[in-house]
């Protein structure tokens, strides 16, 4: 069974040959652009993204060290409607999110309710036993959210997986921004963008509204494992763009239960932590005991109430991926309605029927590891090989618990271009959801990554993909003649901003 002719975001659907109505103006400006200079604009971009040193690693790749992520210069566009729609539900998921973790490391009702099954949780290597019975400064687990999305159609959106742990990405969309914004201002003209440039602010305040007591001005610090993480721009970058301090483990210290920046005039109390480090390697004292990225003593002042960790410790439970073929109930549960935006069907292979589902159609489906993340040990049924689909098939009969399947979407296209020109190219989607002491908030935007090999379905930049712009519409359309370039300075505001959040 082969996968259907996907929608494309901006012609709509496979085969037409004029664009959506309301996107008329992209596609007047593509037609107007030639391939070579849409060349020449794409290459100026990376150029830049190498002298910053926008890198990422592709495991297994020898020049993984000099590989930045390849960017696209043509946009992907979400109207103003799409958009306030996808925010509603995204609002709603993070939501239950923070109020699932906050109950399953606390009274567990919902397990006590019967719906979640007890070792799902209890056994998950990614539930955390350290941080049962702790809360964190005001009740917030996943400050940062990044969800990821995928569409099948003019109103079919998906969320694919959550994560909730460390997301990353964010740099790359807002060099993305201002890459467009220097090489194709003309389509600021044509279109009323909404503005993501203020994210480090609304990080920074989001840092701030969490912190411990009732400090005036927050000390906060973004922790990195180091220059050699594959994320590393990423923590520089943000650091630098909230002005604070980029720290490393020797660079903090804890006594008496309060966490210390060592700086050349002494030692300064932290008090809030944006920590990319993954748990395993957050505090030897509580986890592995070899890790030498991590602060002796960090969840011990975590515990007593007196640092806030972004995001917090234990989060991974929230994401992993046997939890997320679970959402739906976990929204409804916490929400009391039914989730607004809906998960891809997913099969438990835990569970004997789905496993033999699985089993009898894994030329059609696609089978991940329920902790996996980056694309790996993932099997692609429509496009792998005989022997590929035999190997996943002895793991899954060997460690049936650690995967799930779902079916082959066809995921939506935008034009890209490649070698040959421009021709249509998967993407999907990871909007970033902030959650501060003051309310949710959805960025105007976000990580739009994209297959560049012609029918791939993997979009994850460790597998090679690429990157583009995503540009929110602050109006269902193409500015009128009138609006003019007020309209483009109006779009540089800020955040889309959660009903019910400040």
């Amino acid at each position: 069974m082969g996968i259907r002719q996907a929608f494309d975001e901006i012609m709509g659907q496979a085969g037409s040959t004029t664009p959506r109505s309301e996107l008329a103006a992209l596609g007047t400006w593509i037609e107007g652009t030639s391939d070579a200079d849409l060349r020449r604009r794409q290459q100026s971009a990376e150029a830049t993204f190498r002298q910053l040193g926008i890198t990422f690693a592709v495991y297994g790749d020898s020049d993984a060290s000099e590989r930045i992520i390849p960017f696209d210069i043509v946009p992907r566009i979400f109207l103003a409607s799409e958009w306030a729609r996808l925010s509603e539900g995204l609002v709603q998921r993070v939501e239950a999110i923070n109020a699932f973790l906050e109950d399953i490391y606390g009274d567990q009702r919902i397990l006590k309710d019967g719906v979640l099954p007890t070792d799902l949780i209890l056994g998950n290597p990614q539930f955390r036993p350290e941080v049962a019975g702790i809360r964190p400064p005001h009740g917030i687990w996943a400050h940062i959210c990044g969800i990821d999305l995928v569409r099948t159609g003019p109103d079919d959106f998906y969320v694919l997986e959550d994560n909730a742990r460390t997301p990353s990405g964010v740099s790359y969309m807002l060099e993305n921004r201002e890459a467009m914004l220097r090489l194709c201002p003309e389509l600021f003209h044509h279109f009323r963008v909404a503005a993501v440039d203020s994210y480090p602010d609304r990080l920074l305040e989001t840092m701030r509204s969490v912190a411990p007591g009732n400090v005036a001005a927050p000390v906060c610090v973004v922790l990195t494992p180091g220059h050699y993480n594959s994320a590393y721009y990423e923590h520089s970058f943000l650091a630098d763009s909230m002005g604070i301090e980029l720290v490393e483990a020797a660079d903090l210290v804890v006594e008496d239960n309060f966490v210390w920046m060592r700086m050349i005039g002494g030692l300064v109390k932290v008090d809030v932590i944006y920590r990319r480090i993954d748990d395993d390697f957050l505090d030897p004292l509580v986890f592995r005991p070899d890790s030498m990225l991590g602060v002796p003593g960090l969840i011990g002042a975590y515990a007593a109430g007196n640092v806030a960790l972004i995001n917090a410790p234990g989060n991974g439970i929230a994401d992993d991926k046997a939890i997320y073929s679970y959402m739906p109930e976990i929204v409804k549960y916490y929400s009391g309605g039914e989730a607004k935006l809906p998960n891809v069907e997913t099969w438990r292979c835990r569970e004997p029927q789905a496993l033999s589902y699985v089993l009898d159609n894994l030329k059609d489906v696609v089978v991940k590891l329920v902790d996996g993340s980056g694309g790996y040990g993932m099997l692609v049924g429509p496009t792998a090989t005989r022997a590929e689909i035999e190997t996943f098939r002895a793991a899954l009969v060997a460690e049936p618990h650690r995967y799930i399947a779902q079916p082959t979407l066809a995921l939506s296209t935008v034009p890209t271009l490649g070698e040959a020109g421009l021709a249509p190219r998967h993407v999907d989607f990871r909007p970033f959801v902030l959650t501060g002491s003051r309310g949710v908030q959805v960025v105007p935007g976000g990580l739009t990554r994209v297959a560049l090999k012609e029918g791939s379905l993997v979009v994850n930049s460790s597998q090679g993909g690429g990157t583009k712009d995503s540009f929110v519409l602050m109006d269902d359309g193409a500015m009128t003649q009138s609006q003019g370039a007020g309209g483009m300075s109006q779009s540089m505001g800020g955040m889309t901003q959660s009903l019910g959040g400040k």
